[in-house]
């Protein structure tokens, strides 16, 4: 049996996990998922290592600098934008290009962005979610005839019979097909 003939499961048996998890999919492909987890992730190591105290081996070392309110701000401000862009898809392309413009200012101002661990997911994010489109809305299917084909009335082609691709001719083309008088450029104009 394969996938194409399965049936199937009601909507009734299917269980609780299955219901969720088809449903945060659907949620999932309307919005720029991706981009805006990568910029909630590029904002941790942005806010984290300045207020860190690591320690390797016996020695202990502290990340505070003057750049700690810097790094508080690029880092909420990123978390901002990756929900901003899960709940408010339409200001996608502004959410991308903050979350750009913050990952490279936190190069700088934070630590080198986080040591590289939150600049790069940044720049990333930035770009998926400036990137981002909807998916087309799918047509509905006409009520009036036979599935596919268009409401305005039967339009039906014979396999004899190619489908004609709808062309654009370019005045240079005018020019090169026979029995055409070349044209000027003057000629071209006036048309």
């Amino acid at each position: 049996m394969s996938s194409a003939t399965a049936e199937t499961w009601p909507e009734s048996q299917a269980g609780i996990v299955s219901r969720v998890w088809r449903g945060f999919r659907r949620w999932r492909r309307t919005r720029p998922f991706w981009g805006g987890l990568l910029a909630m992730i590029a904002g941790v190591p942005i806010l984290y290592f300045p207020y860190a105290k690591l320690s390797i081996g016996g020695l202990t070392m502290t990340m505070a600098t003057t750049a700690g309110a810097g790094s508080l701000i690029i880092g909420l401000l990123l978390i901002a934008l990756g929900l901003t862009a899960w709940f408010q898809p339409v200001v996608r392309v502004f959410c991308g290009v903050a979350t750009t413009i913050l990952a490279l200012i936190s190069i700088p101002v934070s630590n080198l962005g986080g040591f590289g661990m939150g600049a790069l997911p940044g720049l990333i994010a930035g770009g998926l979610l400036a990137s981002w489109a909807p998916l087309p809305a799918r047509p509905a299917p006409a009520a009036d005839g036979p599935a596919g084909a268009p409401a305005d009335g039967p339009a039906e082609r014979t396999a004899d019979a190619p489908a004609e691709a709808p062309t654009a001719h370019l005045p240079a083309q005018a020019a090169a097909e026979p029995g055409a008088a070349p044209q000027t450029p003057a000629e071209e104009d006036q048309r």
